[in-house]
C-alpha cells in the first residue's frame, strides 16, 4: 500500500534579470511531500531565525525540497557524506527555540 503525501504545485517564473534581458522562462511542477509544507513555513517563521521573513519561507521550502529528495535517494553514493549531518542539522532545526 503506497504512503499517502500532501501534494504540491511549484511555479517558478523569471521576474526579472540581473543582465536586463527580458525575463522568458518558467516552470511548473507537481511534486509530494510527507510535510504539509505551509505548516513548516509556519515553524520556521515562529522561531525568527532569519532577520529578513522572506528568507525563512525560502528556506523552508528549499529544505523541503531538497530533504524529500534526499530521503528518496539515501542510498545514492552523491549523498553519502551528506546524510548523517542531514540528520543532525534536522534535529537541531526542529529543537531551536531562538
Amino acid at each position: 500500500m503506497k504512503k499517502k503525501n500532501n501534494k504540491y504545485r511549484l511555479t517558478l517564473a523569471e521576474v526579472s534579470l540581473k543582465d536586463a534581458s527580458a525575463p522568458t522562462q518558467s516552470l511548473d511542477f507537481e511534486f509530494e511531500n510527507h510535510d504539509n509544507i505551509f505548516n513548516i513555513i509556519e515553524k520556521v517563521e515562529s522561531k525568527n531565525i532569519f532577520e529578513n521573513a522572506k528568507d525563512a519561507k525560502e528556506f523552508a521550502v528549499g529544505l523541503k525540497l531538497f530533504g524529500e529528495v534526499l530521503l528518496r535517494n539515501r542510498n545514492h553514493e552523491v549523498f553519502s557524506d551528506l546524510q548523517p549531518h542531514f540528520k543532525d542539522f534536522m534535529v537541531k532545526l526542529k529543537s531551536y527555540n531562538g
